[in-house]
């Protein structure tokens, strides 16, 4: 019998139902059960062939559990050992280099520094940083954001330079993004489910969050077309199995705003009936798909282009 097992924290609504529809297909020798984790030793099988990880980003614990487990053979979607290591500027850079848009974007150092670290940790570091090129690279209106954060924690609208240095002062330790305002006429929001199932959703980010997907937009089959190129590219290239995609779409062009969302909001009452129904199923029958493709002993999970590639010594794009 082969377990898929599902890893989460305070959401309800969607671990509960993908396990549903995982059993109600009743797929031979698969069935589909709640993690459950009573000790971890090195080296050990969890028992789980497939583990849909909902929550490690906020518990270090699971991540080692998942790290462990993907070691022994299990397939953890998402990849926990490149989840660890990716992180928002770098999604940014490699679009730069795969022909995805993005907004003008650069990384700033924390304005306090780091724990254990004094004036003399950063003698490679210019002081002032070149504030004026920055600022002429991005432009303002802008948007500053944690570079490796997510959930719309700690994001500031930025009008000029001084409400700039007003809010990077309040950052703390925080290691930020600035980045061009893109004005869109329409906002998407798009699932990617094994780097090849697409569903594009309308989103209005500037709506209450509860109210986000009650969006009008009507995109033409092109510009459909279009996102699902790109988001299948990012995804394949970044080898998220799992992951939303938000692009902005300014004078007909898609740019890739946020794409580093692999436990992606899921829940039924944000998402609405419709979009919960097919993320639901997809990921069902994927998760399925990886179970029974699963190999006991082996490495069971999905790397991007650029980690194959860079491994063959090829070209990265």
């Amino acid at each position: 019998m082969k377990k898929i097992g599902i890893l989460f924290g305070k959401e309800r609504s969607f671990p509960q139902a993908i396990i549903e529809r995982i059993n109600h297909k009743q797929i031979q020798d698969i069935i589909a059960k709640p993690v459950l984790i009573s000790k971890v030793m090195q080296g050990e099988d969890s028992g789980y062939s497939v583990i849909i990880d909902r929550i490690s980003q906020d518990v270090p614990f699971y991540r080692a559990y998942l790290k462990n487990a993907a070691l022994c053979g299990t397939a953890v979607i998402n990849n926990p050992f490149w989840w660890s290591a990716d992180e928002k500027f770098f999604n940014n850079c490699l679009a730069t280099k795969i022909n995805v848009p993005v907004p003008k974007t650069v990384i700033l150092p924390s304005k306090n520094l780091p724990d254990d670290t004094s004036d003399a940790s950063f003698a490679n570091l210019a002081y002032p940083l070149d504030w004026n090129g920055i600022f002429e690279y991005v432009g303002f209106p802008a948007y500053m954001k944690p570079f490796a954060g997510g959930g719309w924690k700690h994001v500031f609208k930025l009008e000029d330079e001084a409400d700039f240095f007003e809010k990077y002062n309040t950052t703390g330790q925080l290691v930020m993004l600035l980045q061009e305002e893109i004005i869109f006429e329409e906002y998407y929001r798009c699932y990617c489910i094994g780097g090849k199932h697409v569903r594009i959703m309308p989103y209005e980010p500037r709506n209450p969050h509860h109210l986000r997907y009650e969006a009008h937009f009507n995109p033409s089959p092109q510009l459909l077309q279009e996102m699902t190129n790109i988001v299948i590219r990012i995804n394949q290239y970044l080898g998220y199995d799992f992951n939303t995609v938000e692009l902005a779409v300014r004078n007909g062009i898609p740019f890739a705003i946020d794409f580093c969302n692999p436990a992606p909001d899921a829940d039924k009452a944000s998402v609405g009936e419709e979009n919960f129904e097919w993320v639901v199923e997809t990921a069902a029958n994927f998760a399925i798909e990886r179970a029974q493709t699963q190999q006991p002993g082996r490495d069971n999970l999905t790397w991007g282009e650029f980690v194959k590639r860079s491994c063959s010594k090829s070209a990265f794009y």
